[in-house]
């Protein structure tokens, strides 16, 4: 079997080079899309029984846990003081628009009560209740939209063969049948969006598992993903909903928005995105507030408000939506750590959210010093690390009528050239300020990209 398989990849009869080629999205998606890009801000929720062990959401396979030892986990998960109206009410204060919760990590383990499989929360944990359905009925109760993370690979599926770059010591067998794992997401999916009400979109993540690594084709993979069948599906039950992956390479046919992990677009800090060629599609960052996505007992590197506002603003100036994690406890609570962020955050966006929301990216590209974000004929100039009075930007096309603080309305001295325009402060932003925002007024409508 192994030699089969290794003549069959050298052919390239496992490759996969294209998904949804005649996808033609309907005005309801089209129009998603364009509400997606308005809304700028959502939660992004890592949960499981990961969560039991403290040590993040990939323990199982960072740990070398055998599938007959992790699956004890459900046993232990008993999560009492989950609450779903304090989860989604958390997320509406701090300004966020839309909940992406995982439905199924890495680790194979459902969120909520699929009938194609026990291994479930409602079968396995004592809990025995389906926690995305209490949070889709509070999410449609508050007007939030909510999105379902959904992972291609599977460390306990026993068809997901070829094993693929991780999970090698989950204790599977060396063998297995892949289109009936394929049938088996497919079918989980069909469950996601057909028993949830209106879903905003799925969110995968895996596909990279099983990557060819071809640089010549990084859309290569040394399996078939059926992309187009998966996707196909997605968009016949529920048309609206928008399918991101996080594959780290340029996107496929059939996706409605492009995602990057820990990275603005056009970035590569972190090596995910080194094929992440910009799209034409709405654009997403996802960035988590300490250093994990699941939760982690021993991870105290916070994120400060400042800091995550920041990343807020420049997602937005980058013409991108910020997805920021949080990894609930094992109990159902989420960190006071977070809680208190998040309370900051969306203070910050009380007063300020109207330069954000319904943004697009602005006339001058992102800067050191900070960002531009436009709607109509308003362009708002986010000053985040400068300490001058005076800012010079590059030319723009149109003629500014105005310029003036978002935040006191007090006027700035402006002079526009061909060569570009010099904006004058009063007295310069402080060291430690957030966002200083200049609010430029202009002739014609510059903004939307």
């Amino acid at each position: 079997m192994r030699i089969l398989f290794i003549l069959l990849l050298s052919f390239g009869l496992f490759s996969q080079t294209s998904a949804q080629t005649s996808y033609q999205p309907t005005p309801d998606n089209l129009a998603a899309r364009k509400a997606f890009q308005d809304d700028k801000f959502g939660l992004f929720i890592h949960w499981g029984v990961y969560s039991i062990l403290g040590d993040g959401e990939w323990v199982m396979n960072q740990r070398q846990i055998p599938i007959k030892d992790y699956e004890k986990l459900p046993t232990f998960f008993n999560p009492t003081a989950f609450d779903a109206k304090e989860w989604v009410t958390m997320a509406k204060n701090a300004g966020m628009k839309y909940i992406t919760i995982t439905s199924k990590h890495h680790d194979g383990f459902a969120m909520y009560d699929s009938k194609v499989s026990d291994y479930d929360i409602v079968d396995r944990t004592p809990y025995k209740k389906d926690v995305l359905k209490a949070l889709a009925d509070e999410c449609r109760a508050q007007g939030i939209k909510l999105f379902f993370y959904h992972s291609h690979l599977d460390w306990h599926h026993p068809d997901y063969f070829p094993r693929g770059q991780t999970g090698k010591t989950a204790g599977r067998p060396e063998s297995g049948d892949f289109d009936k794992y394929l049938t088996y997401m497919d079918t989980q999916l069909s469950e996601l969006l057909t028993n949830y009400g209106p879903v905003g979109g799925i969110w995968f993540d895996g596909w990279w598992d099983q990557s060819a690594h071809d640089k010549n084709d990084p859309h290569k993979t040394v399996v078939d993903w059926k992309l187009d069948r998966t996707y196909s599906l997605i968009h016949k039950l529920q048309p609206a909903a928008l399918i991101g992956n996080n594959h780290h390479v340029a996107p496929f046919p059939g996706e409605d928005f492009q995602m990057f992990e820990k990275d603005l677009p056009g970035q590569n800090k972190t090596g995910f995105s080194g094929e992440s060629v910009i799209g034409q599609l709405p654009l997403e960052t996802c960035e988590t507030m300490n250093g994990a996505w699941g939760f982690n007992i021993k991870d105290n590197r916070y994120k400060s408000t400042k800091d995550l506002v920041q990343y807020l603003v420049k997602a937005a100036g980058h013409n991108a939506n910020f997805l920021l994690n949080v990894g609930p406890m094992p109990n159902g609570k989420i960190q006071p750590e977070f809680v208190k962020t998040l309370a900051e955050v969306g203070q910050w966006m009380q007063k300020n959210g109207e330069t954000i929301y319904g943004t697009r990216g602005g006339p001058v590209p992102a800067r050191d010093w900070g960002v531009t974000t436009a709607v109509g004929n308003r362009v708002f100039v986010h000053i985040l690390n400068w300490e001058d009075r005076q800012l010079t930007l590059p030319p723009v096309s149109g003629k500014i009528r105005s310029a003036k603080l978002f935040a006191d309305k007090s006027p700035v001295k402006v002079v526009q050239t061909p060569e570009g325009i010099v904006l004058t402060m009063n007295s310069a932003p402080s060291a430690d300020a957030t966002d200083t925002i200049i609010e430029l007024e202009m002739a014609p409508e510059v903004a939307k990209k």
